[in-house]
């Protein structure tokens, strides 16, 4: 690639760059890495683990917090992206250049979507090491499709959090919004289509068209099929799920844009 005459593509990775960078110099993901090992270790250290059969509780207390880390990681690390840039002034110095708001923006969910993903990796690893020391195999397509589609549910919650980077001036009502936000979703969203059903008139109406509206994060939680090692995913479901995510991500970094190109950037 010819990277004289894409400087829109430089711009966005120029941009990721420098937030993956900031992300890896911050204690976030160390802290909570050092956590899921710790508790890990300690739970598998119990004696009555030892059964094969018991070890499914440790793989799913595992699994729970590596879920619970990494959605902290995502939020918090991309609520802070934009108020961040705006408090050391260095926005007005980006923006001054050739670079478009709609290259910034892009830039800063490239950066924290891979970092996130650099995340998973060390998370999925820690993950695959503790299952082979306990069932002596490692399902590796298994995992691969599982932290995949994980890594798919956090492009979809980091372009949400984008989204509200450009709502909300402070970064903790972002955070804690997109938090009840997501949670209720991954908890409630699945079950909004049976309250529908028991509701009549316009009622129903409105939950059925929350629930079409909202992004089904509760799709991408596959948990139970690593835990209780169910096989592989139908492929035709695996990419079906990867689109969905992709295009939800698109409309929600396009949202992210037309407020951020309208918004006049201030002290």
């Amino acid at each position: 690639m010819d990277t004289n005459r894409n400087p829109s593509v430089n711009n966005v990775f120029a941009i990721a760059g420098i937030v993956i960078k900031e992300m890896y110099r911050r204690k976030d993901f160390y802290v909570l890495l050092t956590l899921v090992v710790a508790l890990t270790l300690v739970l598998g250290s119990v004696s009555f683990f030892n059964d094969q059969h018991i070890v499914r509780y440790v793989k799913d207390a595992c699994l729970l917090m590596i879920w619970l880390s990494s959605l902290v990681i995502a939020i918090t690390t991309t609520a802070r992206q934009i108020p961040a840039e705006r408090e050391s002034r260095t926005i007005f110095p980006l923006l001054a250049k050739p670079v478009g708001r709609g290259e910034f923006v892009v830039g800063k969910f490239m950066g924290c979507w891979l970092s996130c993903g650099l995340c998973l990796l060390v998370f999925y690893l820690f993950f695959g090491l503790l299952s082979a020391s306990r069932e002596h195999t490692v399902p590796v397509l298994a995992y691969f499709q599982g932290m995949w589609l994980h890594w798919m549910c956090l492009g979809i919650v980091v372009a949400l959090a984008l989204l509200g980077s450009v709502l909300f001036t402070a970064p903790s009502s972002n955070a804690t919004i997109c938090f009840i936000v997501v949670l209720g979703i991954l908890f409630a969203g699945g079950h909004l289509n049976g309250i529908a059903i028991q509701m009549r008139g316009w009622r129903g109406a409105l939950v059925y068209a929350i629930y079409y509206a909202l992004p089904h994060l509760e799709w991408y939680d596959v948990r139970e099929l690593i835990i209780h090692n169910w096989g592989l995913i139908d492929w035709v479901a695996w990419v079906g799920a990867t689109i969905y995510a992709g295009l939800y991500m698109a409309f929600l970094l396009a949202c992210a844009w037309l407020v951020f190109r309208r918004r006049t950037v201030t002290l």
